[in-house]
């Protein structure tokens, strides 16, 4: 009888705690980060940037595009925007609802490559989004002054080339650079002049049991004149349930200041 009904008592939390992970997975969370930096040109004023990134088999709501509409300069989309088994229309959807908040800027993630990516990147070329693969684009204001912003095409499929990149960005500009996978890291020297680093495919682990998960949680930090952001993600993969990993978009601010001191890791329940 006690063997029965703790059996019961554990059947029971196992279906409330699967219930908690699979809301948790479709929670709509925008964080604010506001990022100064002495280098950024001072005649921008304030650029705000709307990131998202592995949006894999989720579809984006109609909240979360009212929450972020009207105020950001631009969109960041960074990679896995589907994976396999998702139709093309789905993702179409997605960049159509996208599209009301910015234009759009996108790399390339390790599971865009799944199916016909061809299609993929000819929707998104139709769409007018500008596909970061390897390549830069700069940015003036008024006074002449100009940014950078840096996309390489996916690490872990061996698409990127950093060098490339980098030798599309006009010298002397603030620079930030977009990679889907934060392993990108290893690659950056200080000769880059890289200042702001935007990365996803992590999910922060998306199940972490006790705080342990198979990849750091999201998180925002410096590193020497750099300034590294991890994102959780705003979907998931294999399984739509999250633990301690809650799924994150960020709307950036960034502007001319004191060199930012930032660090975000914590527990998410």
């Amino acid at each position: 009888m006690i063997l029965l009904i703790c059996l019961a008592v554990i059947a029971a939390t196992s279906a409330v705690m699967i219930v908690i992970m699979y809301r948790n997975a479709f929670l709509d969370r925008v964080l604010s980060e506001d990022l100064t930096f002495p280098q950024f040109p001072e005649s921008f004023g304030k650029v705000t940037v709307f990131f998202i990134s592995d949006i894999h088999r989720r579809r984006v709501t109609d909240k979360l595009i009212r929450e972020v509409k009207g105020k950001a300069d631009m969109v960041i989309l960074g990679g896995d925007i589907r994976e396999g088994g998702v139709a093309l229309k789905q993702a179409e959807d997605n960049i159509i609802k996208l599209k009301e908040a910015g234009p759009l800027y996108f790399v390339w993630g390790n599971n865009d490559y799944e199916g016909d990516y061809h299609s993929l990147d000819a929707m998104l070329l139709d769409h007018g989004v500008r596909i970061l693969d390897n390549t830069a684009v700069s940015f003036q204001s008024e006074q002449g002054e100009k940014f950078s912003l840096i996309g390489i095409d996916d690490i872990s499929e061996e698409r990127d080339r950093l060098d490339l990149a980098l030798s599309d960005a006009e010298k002397g500009t603030f620079r930030i650079l977009v990679s889907h996978n934060p392993i990108v890291k290893k690659q950056i020297e200080d000769e880059h002049n890289i200042s702001l680093v935007l990365s996803g495919h992590t999910h922060g682990g998306q199940i972490r049991v006790f705080g342990y998960g198979p990849y750091e949680i999201g998180s925002i930090y410096t590193e020497g004149d750099c300034v590294y952001l991890t994102s959780n993600g705003y979907g998931t993969s294999t399984v739509p349930l999250r633990l301690g990993a809650k799924p994150e978009t960020h709307i950036i601010t960034i502007q001319k200041g004191e060199k930012t001191s930032a660090r975000r890791n914590e527990p998410q329940m």
